[in-house]
């Protein structure tokens, strides 16, 4: 089924006619979960987004799929129980998109250290039967400093004691979006993008009935008619509420940025993706990642008041990141004009969580007393000293300090909430990509039980833990072996291996519709033949609007093949201006738009390079 902008046209046609079950304000990771769920289970869908899908948040993260060690230095076993739990079902619904990459945690011998060589490897060995992989090729183990300085040789070795490695996984947020939101189309759902929010409608009682919207790219106005109506737009949620002017609501966003810098491999070469201690004894943690041929590292965690819109990287970003990256790897000197992309991104806090985790648990931090007790009676277990249940019982235990003020954004909660106003409008807000199948089913719990009571429509859900998004139909547990066989069918048609494999890993199962282009689309001036047919494929089942749609969200050109960026633009921007039928005001507009896009992930104004 083709998901272009043809398909687009017929869905706001019928929506001015039809009233759908559930309309979804917001295509991030959550609104396309819930979108996913709500058309497989048979309820009349429809999804707006006012930017690209993913645009807004779900596609600026730190594009990992955490299983939350680091809730173990509190010993918030439930977290990360559910929270590895919940990241092999991913795994399994998209197995394409995430993929095993294992961390390493160097320690040091600094002040305020969040992990101890043995406070890590217990922490370790508990995550591992959390995640179910002790005994497998990903089970932990530790490195002696010389093993870590042998595999990251340019990692500062001053105060180096050791590292753990344990498992953690790989994403690509923007195309996890856009395959929920391709299979949520095929189930029979609409989903719009650049169609914003204008105000929320409401029946003859005063209950939520729907949205007045407007279609960004003809400015035509219209009311979409619906029976329940469900906010997931992220850090807009309280702007969505606040529209809504049946109801008196209490904003509950405490948004925070993020900000990643992208350098080339050869500039900050590391083995596998890292993490550490700042160094700087603020409580919080940086990430290096190794992504094709390029190193990104972040990420920052500052409170943020701007447009929620266009968060923008700002020279402290840098200067934070660029400190901690040099102190950790001396060597290297990296400066703002190494940096060749970047992304600024939002997280959606919900501040009246602060001092829980992202499920409602408690996360506040744990007495140094109660630390030292029960690393000693571990100790003492693992020595046959005491019983297990004389473990039980100290973590049962373990004393709470209550110093933390909520006053950091680094520790505030990633904790989700679902919400019902007066009126019947649905908010669910907070969380972080790893749960975003569960709050999304909570939330098409609330719609179908509301369906019931107040529609007699009834309604059985889909078990989403086993739903396949578009792309993932293939056994988990044999990704490698599938994507290869997905990568010979395409050299077997002339593709290279390297386009090839390229291609089977974006598109996973549906990377032989991909393929099937090579009989129609002539290798494009300018593109490789992978490019031609993945730029036409975006267009026709993706919904690819405009060219920064193709190269920052269905593609990762703009971030991880800055080398060849360049040298694409115009080619894109023609071909989809003869496909489209662009006039010389549009392609120029997109133009401006994608070179905008381009300059502040370059950082140009930063740098100087100014025009």
């Amino acid at each position: 089924m083709a998901f272009s902008i043809e398909t687009r046209k017929k869905d706001i046609e019928a929506l001015k006619n039809e009233t759908v079950d559930v309309l979804i304000i917001g295509g991030g990771i959550t609104g396309a979960g819930a979108a996913l769920q709500a058309s497989a289970s048979g309820l009349k869908t429809c999804l707006v987004e006012m930017q690209d899908f993913s645009e807004g948040t779900s596609s600026r993260s730190t594009k990992l799929v955490h299983g939350g060690l680091r809730y173990l230095k509190n010993f918030d076993v439930e977290v990360v129980a559910d929270t590895v739990q919940e990241r092999a079902v991913v795994q399994g619904i998209a197995p394409h998109i995430p993929k095993p990459d294992p961390m390493i945690l160097p320690i040091y011998d600094e002040a305020n250290t969040t992990f101890s060589m043995f406070s890590l490897k217990v922490a370790m060995d508990l995550y591992d039967r959390l995640a179910d992989v002790t005994g497998t090729k990903y089970a932990n183990y530790t490195l002696t400093k010389e093993e870590v300085l042998k595999r990251q040789p340019q990692l500062k070795s001053e105060g180096l004691l050791g590292a753990g490695v344990y498992l953690d996984y790989r994403n690509n947020d923007a195309r996890l979006v856009i395959e929920n939101i391709k299979q949520a189309a095929e189930d029979g759902g609409r989903m719009l993008s650049r169609t914003k929010v204008v105000g929320i409608t409401h029946d003859e009682e005063g209950r939520v009935s729907g949205a007045k919207v407007q279609d960004l790219l003809t400015g035509e106005m219209f009311t979409i008619k619906a029976r329940t109506v469900l906010n997931t737009t992220g850090p807009w949620s309280d702007t969505i509420r606040q529209m809504d002017d049946k109801t008196e609501t209490t904003p509950q966003m405490r948004p925070t940025k993020g900000v990643h810098l992208v350098v080339d491999k050869k500039r900050l070469s590391v083995e596998q993706p890292t993490y550490f201690d700042t160094g700087k004894q603020d409580g919080r943690m940086v990430f290096v990642i190794p992504r094709e041929e390029k190193t990104y590292f972040g990420t920052t965690d500052t409170d943020y008041k701007g447009d929620l819109k266009n968060p923008k990287v700002e020279q402290e970003d840098v200067d934070y990141l660029l400190d901690i990256v040099n102190n950790r790897y001396p060597s290297v000197n990296i400066t703002i004009n190494d940096i060749e992309a970047s992304w600024a991104g939002l997280r959606p806090l919900i501040a009246t969580n602060s001092g829980s985790d992202y499920n409602g648990l408690s996360n506040q931090t744990i007495s140094d007393e109660s630390i030292d007790t029960v690393l000693s009676t571990v100790e003492q277990y693992q020595q046959g000293k005491v019983e297990r249940y004389e473990v039980a019982d100290v973590l049962k235990n373990i004393e709470k300090s209550n110093s933390e003020t909520g006053t950091d954004p680094s520790s505030l909660s990633r904790g989700s909430s679902l919400e019902i106003d007066n009126d019947g409008l649905i908010t669910v807000a907070g969380g972080k990509i790893t749960d975003y199948r569960k709050m999304a089913l909570g939330a098409i719990k609330m719609v179908i039980k509301i369906l019931e009571r107040d529609f007699n429509a009834s309604y059985k859900l889909i078990d989403s833990a086993s739903y396949s998004v578009s792309g993932g139909d293939m056994d988990p547990k044999k990704v490698d072996e599938e994507t290869e066989k997905l990568a010979q069918m395409g050299v077997e048609k002339g593709l290279s291996p390297s386009e090839a494999t390229y291609l089977a890993h974006l598109y996973g199962t549906n990377t032989p519709k991909v393929y099937a282009l090579l009989d129609e689309v002539e290798k494009i001036d300018g593109l490789t033949l992978a490019d031609s047919i993945s730029l036409h494929y975006a267009m026709r089942e993706e919904m690819t609007l405009s060219p920064s749609d193709f190269m920052v969200r269905r593609t990762n050109h703009m971030l991880f093949m800055r080398d060849t960026l360049d040298e694409i633009i115009d080619p894109v921007i023609s071909e989809m201006a003869k496909y489209y039928k662009w006039s010389d005001k549009d392609k120029n507009h997109y133009r401006r738009e994608l070179e905008e896009a381009i300059a502040e992930s370059d950082l140009k104004t930063l740098k100087g390079d100014v025009n």
